[in-house]
C-alpha cells in the first residue's frame, strides 16, 4: 500500500512539473501571468505534500 502511495505521489509531482512549470517558463504571457501561473504551482505542490504526509500518517497507525 505503501508503495501505491509513493508511486501515485511521484506520478502527481511529475505531472505538475511538466504541465505546470512548463508554462512558467516557457510561456509567451507577461510577467504577472507567469507570476499567478509559478504561485498556483507552488500551492498544488504544497497540497500534494500535505495530503501526502495526511495519507503516510494514516498508513502508520494501522
Amino acid at each position: 500500500m505503501k508503495a501505491t502511495v509513493v508511486i501515485v505521489t511521484a506520478l502527481l509531482y511529475l505531472l505538475v512539473t511538466f504541465f505546470g512549470l512548463g508554462p512558467v517558463l516557457f510561456a509567451d504571457g507577461s510577467f504577472n501571468e507567469r507570476m499567478i501561473t509559478l504561485f498556483v504551482v507552488i500551492v498544488i505542490y504544497i497540497g500534494i505534500t500535505l495530503a501526502l504526509r495526511w495519507i503516510w500518517r494514516r498508513l502508520n497507525r494501522k
